[in-house]
């Protein structure tokens, strides 16, 4: 009996070892397994406080980045074959500008510097019939994702002025060269010109341009109201927004709010989605509320603001002239108008021999008090929107030194340095920063059924990885009114469709930008009006005469 009573413990103590021994091989095996098999992601982004606008989402986090996409978000210790630290830095979706002019290779690159992965043009824009080009000419060339909203006014300029050539391919460039003559901005058309700049418009949207941009502003005295309705018109039938200069700015604080209740009401009326460019002019406050209550009513309507008290221009705009300048707004050239590439402010006598000489010179125009710049980026629902226009020379190389630029508004280089470095001395919540300059331009553009937004502007998993790592504390503009193209520093690194663009603020040669636009369709959707076609459609037949408007026989 203790015999058997010993052997049975003695076996059941080897039991136990046998047991935890398999139990310690299969700890192990685990562990070697998950070693072996944890993914190993391209990019990892460590320890970053990671802010998704959409959901509110403000934690500190790892980030994984594999195949162009964001693959983990975890508190984690994950793997990469590239590691950024990023303790102490904001991590947050790559900023998007729907209002960026320089659409060329030095153009991306200032913006790059600055934060900015996506940027459209959404008021000059490009002329429909060059579209296609304008697009593939960036293909596989270019370090940002890049898109163009079809021209009014180069429309007009190529129906009543004539206007064509190459120059066109540049995009909003081409301006430089259309603005030398005038009927693009004061002339009406006949019926069948405003129908072929409506067929030019269509065009661009055909080629799955993401909307359409006007400078009405520039051409008030050439646009009528019923043109500009129909303008809109070709993009509600695409479901597209229109984004205007409004028809008054630059105004008063009654005009310029009634500038954007045009572009506004025709887009309610249309059920069209639309944006008021730059409305941070006088009026502002009104135009906001507008705006926002027709937001909350469910209406895909939006506002840019930019944190400058000065914009940017060409000299022979109309509303530079001295009736409307100097005898309108009481302004002296002396104290608003300078010159970007000389440091000097015009005079009436300067100022007249250049529209003279040089019609298209570009100039910096001081317009609002210095106090509201602040004030603009605490406004909720806008988009930071930099309006950025071209440095000389505006086709360099996208390496060439930036420091030797010249001509531009310091909004081209540093508009997102300088609403971080705006927010950080007003303490404006850092999540409503990365609002406006992503996530609300994503959420509108995504909302007219454009894919490509629908996949940015976030931190989320599976959405586009475009993403920006920066020092809350030190990112910043350095660029001035005198010199307009000095970069933004304090970018840790900012990322293009899954590849590291800018590392530690060097840029480098990669080229993974990817085109913004609907997919092309086979057919136009134009349609032409006519007196016919409005007659049938709004009355009951406009009689050239009365005789028949009762009956001969008095209805027997």
């Amino acid at each position: 009996m203790k015999e058997n009573l010993y052997q049975r413990k003695r076996n059941e103590k080897t039991g136990h070892k046998r047991f935890a021994g398999l139990t310690l091989v299969a700890v192990l095996a685990t562990a070697l397994s998950s070693q072996v098999f944890a993914e190993t992601y391209d990019i990892v982004i460590n320890g970053g406080r990671v802010i998704d606008p959409e959901t509110n989402y403000d934690a500190v986090a790892n980030v994984g980045v594999k195949n162009g996409k964001i693959a983990k978000i975890t508190n984690k210790k994950i793997k990469g074959k590239e590691i950024i630290e990023a303790k102490g830095l904001v991590v947050a979706p790559g900023f998007i500008d729907t209002h960026f002019h320089f659409q060329m290779p030095i153009g991306y690159s200032l913006g790059l510097r600055d934060g900015l992965t996506s940027s459209m043009d959404f008021e000059m824009g490009c002329a429909g019939s060059y579209m296609a080009e304008w697009y593939k000419a960036r293909e596989g060339v270019t370090q940002a994702n890049y898109g163009c909203a079809v021209s009014h006014e180069f429309a007009r300029a190529m129906v009543i002025d004539g206007s064509k050539g190459d120059y066109l391919k540049d995009g909003p460039i081409g301006a430089l060269t259309t603005r030398a003559k005038t009927g693009w901005s004061a002339t009406r058309p006949t019926l069948e010109q405003g129908n072929a700049i409506l067929e030019e418009i269509d065009k661009g949207l055909q080629a799955g341009a993401p909307g359409i941009g006007s400078t009405v502003g520039y051409m008030r005295e050439g646009v009528s109201s019923r043109e500009m309705f129909e303008v809109q018109k070709v993009g509600a039938r695409y479901g597209r927004p229109t984004g205007a200069h409004t028809r008054y700015t630059l105004g008063t604080d009654t005009t310029e709010v009634n500038g954007a209740q045009e572009l506004v009401a025709n887009a309610l009326a249309l059920g069209a989605p639309a944006i008021v460019l730059h409305f941070n002019n006088p009026g502002w406050r009104v135009t906001h509320e507008m705006i926002t209550g027709l937001q909350a009513q469910g209406h895909n309507i939006w506002g840019e603001v930019y944190p400058y008290a000065a914009g940017s221009t060409t000299i022979n705009a109309s509303f530079l002239e001295p009736k409307s300048w100097i005898d309108g707004f009481g302004n002296r050239y002396e104290d608003t108008m300078l010159d970007p590439v000389t440091g000097k402010y015009y005079t009436l006598e300067t100022y007249k021999a250049t529209v003279a000489s040089e019609p298209t010179r570009p100039i910096v125009i001081f317009k609002m008090p210095a106090e509201d710049e602040a004030k603009w980026l605490t406004l909720k629902g806008v988009t930071m929107a930099s309006d950025a226009v071209a440095a000389t020379p505006y086709d360099a190389a996208w390496d060439y030194p930036m420091e030797q630029l010249g001509g531009s508004h310091p909004r081209t280089a540093g508009a997102r340095g300088a609403t971080i470095r705006l927010g950080r001395e007003h303490n404006i919540p850092m999540m409503q920063l990365m609002s406006i300059m992503s996530y609300n331009a994503a959420k509108h553009l995504g909302d007219t059924g454009l894919k490509f937004m629908q996949e940015r502007g976030r931190i989320q998993k599976g959405k586009v990885a475009d993403i920006v790592v920066f020092d809350p504390e030190l990112f910043r503009d350095n660029s001035t009114y005198q010199q307009g193209a000095i970069p933004s520093t304090g970018m840790k690194a900012v990322i293009v469709n899954g590849q590291v663009t800018v590392r530690d603020d060097v840029l480098l040669p990669v080229f993974a930008g990817q085109p913004i636009r609907f997919e092309p369709e086979a057919k136009p959707r134009f349609e032409p009006i006519s007196l016919e076609g409005w007659n049938k459609s709004f009355s009951t037949g406009m009689p050239s005469e009365f005789s028949g408007a009762f009956p001969k026989d008095g209805g027997k």
